[in-house]
C-alpha cells in the first residue's frame, strides 16, 4: 500500500513541478516584455544617436577631410554609442589608444620583420598582449589594438597611409559620437533613472506583501515563491546601476543637463541602500520560509510591519522620481520598525526575532536612501522600535 500511494505521489509531484515551471516562464516572459515596453523610448534615442552619429561621422570624414572609404569613422561611432550607459567617454578614450597601440607595435614589427604569413600571427598577438598588458582587462582597447594590428600588417604594404587613416577615422567617429550624445541628442537623465528603478520598486514592494501575506496565511510555498522572485533581482538592479552610470556621464558632458546634476546626485546617494534593502528582502523572505517550515507562532503585528516597509519602498520611488520631501516614506518606515518592535516584543521567537532584524535593517536603509546619515538613520529605528 505504501508503495502504491509513492507510485501515485510521484506522478502528481512531477504535475506540479511541471506546472511551477510553467508559470515561472510566463511570469518571467511578461517581466521581459514588460521591460521591453518600459524602456522603448530610450531605446528609439539610442538607435536615432547611432543613425545620427554614423552619418555625420562618415560625411565629416568623406566630405570635409576627403578620405575617399572612411568605414571605420562611423563603425567607430556607433560602437562608441552601443557601449554601456556610463561609459561612453571611458569608450571613446579606449578607442583612441587601442588604435594608437595597434599602429606602434603593428608598424615597428612591419618594419622590423615584413610581411608574410606568420608575421601576420606574431604582430596581431603581440598587439593583443601589449593592449591587455597597457589595460588589464579585455574590451574596446584591446579589440581596436588587434584590428589595427591585423589592418596594418595585411594591407600596408598595398595601401600607403593606412595608419594616418586608421587614426583618423577612430578620431572622427569617437568626437562625433560623443557630440552627439552630448549636445546633439542627450538622453533625460531622470527619466531613465525612473524607468530603471520602477521595476526594482516594484519588485520589492509585491514580493515584500507576498511575504506579508505568507506570514498571515501561514503559505510556506507563498513565501518560497516570494524568495524566488527575489533572488532574480540581480539583473534589475544591474540595469539600475547601469542607468545611474549613463545619467551621471550625461550630466557632465551635456550642458542641457547640468541642471539635473543634483538630482543624480540623490539617486547616486540613495541607490546603494536600495542594493542593500534587496539584499534584506531577500533574507527576510529566507527566514519567513523557515519560520512557517517549522509552524513557528508569527505574532500579527510582523506582516503588517512587512506590508509597511514594502508600501515605504513604492513611496520612496515616488518621492524620488517628483523630487518631494520624504515625509510619506519617513511616515511609513517609522510605522513599520513600530511594528517591528512590537512583534519582538509579543513574538521572542528565534525566527520571528531575526525577522526583526532584518525589519529594522532595512528601516534604517530606507531612511539613509533619503538622505540620513548612518547613525541617525539607526537612533530613528531604534526609538520607534522602542515605542
Amino acid at each position: 500500500m505504501a508503495a502504491d500511494r509513492r507510485d501515485v505521489s510521484r506522478p502528481d509531484a512531477a504535475a506540479g513541478f511541471a506546472r511551477g515551471t510553467a508559470a515561472k516562464a510566463r511570469r518571467r516572459a511578461g517581466e521581459a516584455g514588460r521591460l521591453r515596453l518600459r524602456l522603448f523610448s530610450v531605446i528609439l534615442l539610442v538607435a536615432a544617436q547611432c543613425g545620427l552619429a554614423a552619418a555625420l561621422s562618415w560625411g565629416l570624414a568623406h566630405h570635409i577631410l576627403d578620405r575617399p572609404s572612411p568605414i571605420f569613422a562611423p563603425s567607430a561611432a556607433v560602437g562608441t554609442i552601443v557601449a554601456a550607459l556610463g561609459q561612453r567617454a571611458r569608450r571613446t578614450a579606449e578607442l583612441m589608444l587601442g588604435v594608437g597601440v595597434g599602429l606602434v607595435v603593428s608598424d615597428l614589427l612591419v618594419r622590423i620583420l615584413g610581411f608574410g604569413l606568420w608575421q601576420i600571427g606574431l604582430v596581431v598577438a603581440l598587439a593583443i598582449a601589449v593592449a591587455l598588458l597597457a589595460s588589464g582587462h579585455s574590451g574596446a582597447l584591446v579589440a581596436q589594438a588587434g584590428g589595427t594590428a591585423v589592418l596594418i600588417a595585411t594591407f600596408a604594404q598595398v595601401e600607403r597611409g593606412l595608419q594616418w587613416a586608421r587614426i583618423v577615422d577612430a578620431a572622427v567617429g569617437g568626437v562625433i559620437a560623443l557630440a552627439v550624445v552630448a549636445l546633439l541628442l542627450p538622453i533625460n537623465p531622470m527619466r531613465i533613472l525612473e524607468r530603471a528603478t520602477a521595476p526594482v520598486a516594484e519588485t520589492l514592494r509585491t514580493q515584500l506583501r507576498e511575504v506579508a501575506h505568507a506570514l498571515t496565511e501561514g503559505d510556506r510555498d507563498r513565501a518560497m515563491r516570494a524568495l524566488d522572485q527575489l533572488s532574480a533581482m540581480d539583473p534589475d538592479l544591474e540595469r539600475m546601476h547601469e542607468a545611474l552610470g549613463g545619467a551621471e556621464e550625461v550630466t557632465v558632458i551635456a550642458p542641457a543637463r547640468w541642471q539635473r546634476r543634483l538630482d543624480v546626485e540623490h539617486y547616486q546617494a540613495g541607490i546603494p541602500h536600495i542594493d542593500r534593502v534587496s539584499l534584506e528582502a531577500r533574507e527576510l523572505a529566507r527566514w519567513a520560509v523557515t519560520t512557517l517550515e517549522y509552524d513557528e507562532p508569527v505574532p500579527e503585528e510582523l506582516p503588517a510591519a512587512v506590508e509597511r516597509l514594502a508600501e515605504a519602498v513604492l513611496l520612496l520611488r515616488r518621492e524620488a522620481g517628483a523630487g518631494r520631501p520624504f515625509d510619506q516614506t519617513y511616515e511609513a518606515v517609522l510605522d513599520g520598525a513600530r511594528l517591528a518592535g512590537q512583534a519582538y516584543r509579543n513574538g521572542r521567537k528565534p525566527y520571528s526575532d531575526a525577522m526583526v532584524i532584518q525589519l529594522r535593517t532595512m528601516a534604517s536603509d530606507l531612511l539613509r536612501a533619503t538622505g540620513y546619515e548612518p547613525e541617525t538613520a539607526n537612533r530613528i529605528v531604534r526609538e520607534a522600535s522602542t515605542v
